[in-house]
């Protein structure tokens, strides 16, 4: 499993904000300063806060992440460890500069066996995506036979709720874009391609 799944199933007593590999100001202009010291700074912080002061008492004290998010009914702790998770794998897949503009290895095969092709792959993406009705997220997932499946989730659940692996999250709450993007989601999500780091993302599907 990769280092980042690995380190979601930790036991904790207490859960971080993951530290960005980018300054906030590096993801200009698919991503503004502005917006990431807000949807970073700003809505992880108080997804991460609300999770500290809900956990503690309750059968999910010491619990990690993905246990949480996989298992918790749905209500305060399931929706803030949701978006614990979903933004800790959001901000982890972006890259200034991405080493590739597409996948490679183990990731780029798998993508051309089951959607076909890359562009395919990102039209059924981009379509899940906008097509979203409301908050929620667009992913991609492997299941434990390694097939890939793109799916909706609304507000802030999680493949893992179906025992999937999530790989690539596209957040279309709105306020990951609206301060560059205005009401403009398929441009903010059509931007986000040039910006996905394919590296980390390859070492998630393992």
């Amino acid at each position: 499993m990769n280092t980042i799944l690995t380190i979601l199933m930790t036991t904790v007593m207490t859960y971080e904000m993951p530290k960005l590999p980018y300054a906030n100001n590096a993801l200009e202009p698919v991503i503004s300063q502005q917006t990431i010291d807000y949807h970073y700074g700003k809505h992880l912080q108080t997804y991460v806060n609300n999770l500290n002061n809900l956990v503690p008492g309750t059968e999910f004290e010491g619990k990690d992440l993905l246990t949480i998010v996989a298992t918790a009914p749905d209500g305060a702790i399931f929706n803030n460890a949701g978006q614990v998770l979903n933004h800790t794998l959001y901000f982890l897949q972006f890259a200034p500069k991405p080493a590739h503009s597409e996948p490679t290895g183990k990731l780029a095969e798998a993508i051309k066996r089951d959607f076909g092709s890359f562009e395919n792959f990102k039209k059924e993406f981009n379509a899940a995506a906008v097509g979203l009705f409301g908050s929620g997220w667009a992913w991609l997932s492997a299941d434990k036979n390694g097939k890939l499946h793109i799916t909706k989730e609304a507000n802030g659940s999680n493949p893992v709720r179906a025992g999937l692996v999530p790989l690539l999250g596209f957040d279309v709450w709105e306020h990951s874009y609206y301060l560059d993007y205005q009401n403009r989601r398929a441009d903010h999500i059509n931007e986000l391609w040039g910006i996905i780091d394919w590296d980390a993302l390859g070492k998630r599907f393992k």
